[in-house]
Parts: structure tokens; sequence; C-alpha cells
């Protein structure tokens, strides 16, 4: 058996021998030819190097956007991010097979250019399509395919690259997702400014993490966390030894040996504690973030840039994302000098990874970029979403709002996305005022409007901004808080039948009025309701022939409908314009009625008759007052109403009730004739009073005909509930002063509930609204506004000189007259009805007269 084993020895020596001089042949070969093996290599890395640019050029060449637009509510939780945020890493690795590792990559753009707060994009390999636009996210964000961006070229660009420092397998703080992460970025690029050629661009490229790399990694930090504890063992040995070699002489035993003293061993390492974010495969990606600011402006560029970074110490714990680089004095050495310009231009241009500028994260470390921003960001606006007032651009002021950067601007919408509007808080903080601004603007802009001011101080108010040539052939006044003989004063005859009316329609909105004024239906007040309809038919009839026949000075008014129920006398001479079927209700039904049953009719016209203004006003034959034709011509009206008691407000609704009526009587023009017309009515709870549902049926039928409705009121909640349900459906606008929490939680609960609470807007100062607005068909706001005042928004065309002219020429477009002479006149109006009536030529038969004898 020895010589055997011996000669195995023996040839393996010899074996071992060979294989050590064929290694030292080939190294030497090797050094001989150096220059040639590296040039080989090089050639290799090249070649493999240009194809796997080639390959990434073209798979980045087909990538696929989609932009995410949040709404309102839009409030995700932490599941909805996670699934959202894997549903992206396997977007990142779609595509061909041949795909390089680098150029599996998914772009998160966060955009801000002063068109828009901030966008949101995803930008992916053209095979994710079908995945990005499924999003976890629900109905809450709309996801639509975007175009790529093709932005105009900036004078000044600065570039940065955020990395990853800290140690290896160190997190970046967890940031609760209320208040939103995405807020501070949000408040570094607010202040920015189109026209100045801001942008502001962040891109959160993400790849998923290669397995190889990842192992490697995971080792590196494994056997660092070893050597540490390997360290610390025998950090933890020597002091052991030399606090215990004082005490070692006392311990001695008889035979000289002390007692053995074991060294502590390595503690066994926590994995999970080691690897930190590197433990778990899923929810882990390489991650780099590219920043890009750009201006017109010099030194606005490197501000932006300045503010972005440090919107991004948010995320700063135990690792923090800090831009790459370093200066020397002035001199900034980074991204934008040579040769690493060219690298990031690349890079922003391809989405390309580059490994050693790439760190680790997990979806939970950076859930707040991984989505859109949410409900609890507080959002600027930009001048797309809302314009700035200029005069002559057909907008109308809407409140002074201040930006990101400090500055105030006049916030404006377009005049046809402005329909309807509620304005509610307290007394003297600035609602009348605001309208009053809002009719001002209309006005030059060339539109009709009509301002209902019970307390008649607002025309006085308005005047010398309307003193223009343009205003003053349109404007008209009518002003029924005058009280002196010699005063002038308009009138409305609610029976004219001079502008061509259809009678019935005329009749039909009278008694309309009348009864919705008193609350008269067919089951609470039937007869009542019978003679009225009757009574003003009949002169609605005499109106008619007395137009006819070129006499309109001989019209009744409503006050003729006392004599008409208790003058035989008039009555016979109505009779006589009427015709058989209309004649035989008066003749047959009427003589059996019960005198008393009159009363209901009388006794409110008594009421309206014994004021000599609204007997002036409504006494009168001929109507300087026709709300249809100043909507047709686009007339600027103004309603002083002569106070807020039961009769006063009856005659307002007989004034709103006309609102309607005239609206609806539109739809005899063609769509594109029907101009737009503004209502204004302030002190809205003494106006609904009487005309509840009217004001609801304006807000629901008038639009498309062109009206708008603007309402104010001190609490909202006193309006009748039809009212405030119409109001709040169909309002464009809402708006709030502070106030009591029960007023003004009507409006704040028709917002967010994360945005603006009820006691955030009792805290507000005087002048100062909430307000919510309807642009191009998308809500804004709320948003805290100060309220316009005239003199600064119309400063420059205020005529005071020529106030006076406006109001002569406002009540002389109106028709109006003496008071004096119209009181007389409407007193005189049953003997003028009268002689008109006696000289129509009887009806061929007639026996009314037996009848009522």
């Amino acid at each position: 058996m020895e010589p055997d084993l011996m000669t195995s020895a023996a040839d393996a020596f010899d074996m071992a021998g060979g294989v050590l001089a064929a290694l030292w042949t080939a190294g030497a070969w090797a050094c001989a030819n150096v220059w040639w093996l590296a040039l080989i290599a090089s050639l290799l890395l090249g070649g493999w190097e240009a194809v796997q640019r080639r390959l990434a050029a073209k798979a980045l060449a087909e990538r696929t956007c989609v932009e995410l637009v949040p709404s309102g509510q839009f409030s995700p939780g932490e599941e909805e991010i996670w699934r959202h945020g894997m549903q992206l890493i396997r977007a990142a690795g779609s595509g061909p097979w041949w795909t390089p590792r680098r150029a599996r990559t998914l772009r998160l753009r966060l955009r801000a250019d002063g068109s828009w707060p901030l966008t949101y994009r995803i930008e992916a390999p053209a095979g994710a399509r079908a995945l990005l636009v499924r999003s976890p996210f629900g109905p809450r964000v709309t996801v639509t395919r975007a175009a790529p961006l093709a932005d105009k070229k900036r004078t000044h660009v600065v570039r940065a690259v955020l990395a990853l420092n800290g140690k290896p397998g160190s997190r970046l703080r967890e940031v609760p997702l209320e208040p939103d992460p995405l807020q501070p970025l949000v408040d570094a690029v607010a202040g920015l400014r189109a026209e100045l050629g801001d942008l502001a661009e962040v891109c959160v490229d993400l790849s998923p993490a290669p397995r190889w790399h990842l192992a490697l990694r995971r080792r590196q930090l494994l056997q660092q966390a070893r050597a540490r504890a390997r360290r610390e063992a025998a950090r933890e040995a020597r002091s052991l030894s030399t606090e215990s070699a004082g005490s070692l002489g006392q311990l001695l035993d008889p035979a000289g040996r002390g007692p053995v003293l074991l060294p502590p061993r390595a503690q066994r390492i926590d994995r999970d504690r080691a690897l930190g974010n590197l433990a778990e495969d899923a929810g882990l990606m390489r991650v780099q973030v590219l920043v890009r600011c750009a201006s017109d402006t010099a030194g606005r560029a490197e501000q932006l840039l300045a503010l972005v970074n440090a919107s991004m110490d948010v995320y700063a714990g135990a690792s923090r994302l800090n831009s790459q680089g370093w200066s020397l004095g002035p001199v900034r050495i980074g991204p934008d000098a040579w040769p690493w310009r060219t690298r990031f231009d690349e890079q922003w241009t391809r989405a390309l990874m580059r490994p050693a500028r790439s760190g680790w994260a997990r979806i939970e470390e950076l859930a707040g970029l991984l989505k859109p921003p949410t409900a609890a960001a507080r959002m600027p606006v930009s001048e797309t979403q809302m314009p700035t007032y200029e005069r002559g651009k057909d907008l109308l002021p809407q409140g002074w709002y201040q930006g990101g950067d400090g500055r105030e601007r006049l916030l404006a919408t377009h005049e046809d996305d402005t329909l309807f509007e509620v304005q509610s808080g307290k007394a003297g903080w600035g609602k009348t005022m605001r309208a009053q601004v809002h009719a001002v603007a209309s006005a030059h802009n060339g539109r009709g409007l009509a301002f209902v001011d019970p307390h008649g101080d607002s025309f006085a108010e308005v005047a010398r901004y309307l003193a223009h040539d343009d205003i003053i052939d349109r404007i008209a006044l009518f002003d029924l808080t005058v009280w002196r003989d010699d005063e002038l004063l308009a009138c409305w005859n609610l029976l004219d039948m001079a502008g061509g009316q259809r009678p019935y329609d005329v009749a039909a909105a009278v008694v309309d009025a009348v009864a919705t004024a008193l609350g008269w239906d067919d089951i609470a007040a039937p007869r009542a309701l019978t003679i009225l309809t009757k009574a003003v038919e009949a002169l609605v009839a005499v109106n008619t022939a007395a137009v006819a026949a070129g006499k309109p000075e001989g019209q009744a008014t409503i006050f003729q409908i006392r004599p008409l129920l208790t003058a035989p006398s008039f009555r016979h001479l109505v009779l006589r314009a009427l015709d058989d079927e209309a004649r035989r209700w008066w003749t047959s039904s009427f003589p059996d009625l019960p005198k008393d049953g009159l009363l209901t009719v009388l006794n409110p016209l008594e009421r309206l008759g014994a004021s000599p203004v609204t007997r002036a006003f409504l006494g009168c034959p001929v109507s300087g007052y026709d709300i249809r034709r100043a909507m047709d011509e686009s007339h600027v009206v103004w309603i002083c109403p002569p106070g807020t008691g039961p009769t006063d407000r009856m005659l307002i609704t007989l004034i709103v009730r006309d609102f309607l009526r005239a609206g609806l009587s539109r739809r005899d023009l063609p769509t594109a004739k029907r101009r737009p017309f503004r209502f204004y009515l302030d002190e809205l709870i003494s106006l609904d009073s009487g005309a509840s549902t009217v004001i609801a049926e304006i807000t629901e039928q008038l639009r498309k005909f062109g009206c708008r409705l603007h309402g104010m009121t001190q609490l909202l909640h006193r309006l009748n509930p039809a009212t405030r349900a119409a109001l709040l459906q169909n309002a464009s606008c809402l708006s709030t002063t502070a106030g009591s929490t029960e007023a003004i939680s009507q409006i704040t609960s028709q917002w967010p509930a994360t945005t603006i609470t009820a006691d955030d807007v009792a805290e507000l100062d005087r002048w100062q609204h909430y307000a919510s607005f309807t642009v191009a068909g998308t809500r804004v706001g709320p948003l805290r506004i100060r309220g316009p005042e005239l003199d600064e928004v119309f400063g420059t065309l205020a005529r005071p000189a020529r106030a006076g002219a406006l109001k002569k020429a406002a009540l002389q477009n109106a028709g109006a007259r003496p008071l004096s002479e119209l009181t007389a006149l409407a007193l005189a109006q049953e003997q003028t009805v009268s002689g008109f009536l006696t000289g129509l030529t009887p009806p061929a038969t007639d026996h009314s007269q037996e009848q009522f004898a």
C-alpha cells in the first residue's frame, strides 16, 4: 500500500507543478501582451455598452404618458398608495425582453409653470399603458392620456440631482398623509408666474430592484454588521480585562491560580435591523430624483431650485434627499457644470437610471410622491384656473386673493360661467359692496341687469362709476323711496297691453303674482282666486280694446278691480268690452256670490292703494317699467322698493314674479338672441317672504332663457326651504363672511369637509370672505378672499361730476314724473276708463243691467 500511496502523491505533485507552470506561462504571455488584451477588453466593453445604449434608446422612444387629476374629495389611505406603488414598480419593468435594466424605468413628473398649481404625470414603457389607466385610487382620480411635453426654451435653467444620503439600509422619514406630504412642494411653486417664463419640474424615476444587485448589497450589509459585532465584542473584552486586572490579586487561590475569565462572544445580529429597508423584496425599488427649474428672469430659476430643494426636507430621517455636488465659494460644481451636465440632460430626456446616482427606497418612504395632491393640500389658484380681472375682458371681479409669493390679484370669473350666486354673512361686512362691484363690472361689459335694493342706498354709491355715455342711454331708475310731491317716480301698470303681449299671458301673470304674494291656491282660497281671475281677465280685455283704439291712456290698472266688483255702473261699462263667453260668468255666476266674499280680494288691494307712492306707481295706465324690454335691450335697471313691511313685501313679490314671467316669455326668441340678464336681490329674507317659490323657480327655470340671479342674505337658514335648496343646488358661486356658526354652516356644508369649517369662517375679519367658484365647469375653492371695493376696482372710471346727470337720465329713461302728478292721474283713472268705455259700441243684446238690478 505504501508504494502506491507514494506514487499517487508524486503524480499529484507533478500535476500541480504542471498547472503552476502553465499559469506562469500564461501570466508571462499576458504581461507581454497586456496592451493588446486591454484593447480587446475595451472593444468588447465598448461594443456591449453601445448595444445597451442603442437598445435603451429604442425602448425609451416608445413611452406612454398619463395625467392624474384628483377630485376635491381625494384622500387616499396607506393601502391604496401601497397598491399604486406596486403597480408602478410592475409598470416600470414592462417592456420587451431585450430592454436593458437602465431603461426599465417609470417617471413621476411633478410640474408647475404658473398656469396650474401642480400637475402629476406618469411616464412609463408603452407596454404599461393598460396597467396605468386602471388606477387603484378609484373614481376620485381621473386618469387621462397625455401628449408629450413640448416646452419653450427658457433663458435661465438650473439643474439638481437629489440623492439618498445616509447609512446603507437607512430609511427616509415616513411622512404622515395629513397634512399632505406634497404641501411643501406646492408651497414652493405657489409663486410661479407664467408671464415670467417660470417653470419647476421634479422627476422621480423608479426602477425594479435587480435581484443580483440586491443580494450583493444584502451580503455586504450583513458582513458589515458581523464585523461591527466582532469589533464590539473585542472592545468589551478589552474593557473587561482592564477593569478586572486590579482585583485579581485578591482572588488568587493558594496555588497562585486566578479565576478563569472568558472573553465576551459576538452577539447574534438581527437580520432585519442590519438590512434596514432592504430586508424585504416587496415594495423595494431603485430611485433617482432629478430637478430642473427655469425662468426668463435672471435669478428666479436659482430661487425656485432652492425652494424645491428645501421642500424635500420633509422626508429627512436617518436618510435624506440631498442635492449632489459641492460649492467652491460662489461657484457651484454639479449637474450644471461640464461634464456632468451632458449626463444629466441625457437622464432628463430619456429617463435613464444611473446606478451610481440611484438609491434604494420603499413604497411607504415615498408615499407622498406616489400620489397626486390630496384634499388635505392647500392648492394655490393659478391664472389658468381663475383669471385676473381686467376691464373689457367680459369678466366679473370676485375678490382679492393673496398668492404664495404674497402678491394680491383680483380674481375674476367669466360672465357666461357665473350663473347663480349666494352670499351670506354679517350685516355690513361686504356682501352688498361685492354685489355692487359685480353689477358695475357687468354694466361696463355691456350686459343688462336689475338690482333690487330694499334700502335704496346702492344707486347713489354706484352712480359715479356708471356715469358713462354707453350706460347713460340704457339705465333706468325706479325709486319708490320718494315721499315729496316734487320728487320723480316712474310707474308700472301690471295690466298694460301696450307692449303687444297676449291677453292670457298678462292675466295669468298678474293672477299668479297676487296669489303667490297672498298665499292663495285652489285649496286655501278657491273663491278669491276665481274672482280675481275673472276680474283681471275683464280688465285685460278693456286694455286690449283701449290699445287697439289708439288710446293707451284709457287702460285700467289693478286698482280698477275694486269698482269692477263693487260699482254696478262701472261693471256694466266693462262688460261692453267682453265677448259673450266672458260676459256670461258676470251675468250668471257673479250675482250669486256673497258680498263678504269680495273682501278677500279687495282688502289687499286697499292696503296697496293706501300708500300714495304705491298708488302712483301701480295706478297709472302706461308703464315706464318693462323688464322684458330691459332684458332684450340690455338695460341697467335699479329698483328701490319702499320698505320691507307686509304691504311692501306684496309689491316686491309682484316685481320678482314679473322677473319670472318676463324670463319665461323669452321662449319666443331663438337661443342665440337671448341676451344674458342678471338679477341682484339684496336682503333675500325680505324678498323671499312672499315670493319664496318665485325665487326658486327663477334659479330652476330661467338659466336656459339667459337669466342669472345673485342673492344676498344675512341668515340663509331663514329663507324658505324651497328657495334655499334651489339656490344651493344651482349656485355657481357660494360666499360667506363671518357670522354665527349656525348661519355659516349652511354654506360650509356644501364644501369638502377637509377644507374650510364654520369655525374657520367665524374668525374672519371684516371684508374677508370664503368663497367657491365655478370656472369652465370646474369648482375652484373655497378660497379666502378680500372683498373688492368700488373705488379700488373702478377708481379710474369714477365720474362724480356726472352722477347727477346719470340719475336724471335714469329717471327720464324710466318715464318718471312728479309724484303729485302721478297720484292725481291714478286717482282719476277710474273716470278715465269709464269715459273710454262709454264711447265703445254697446253689444247687440245686453241684458246685463237687468241681471244686476
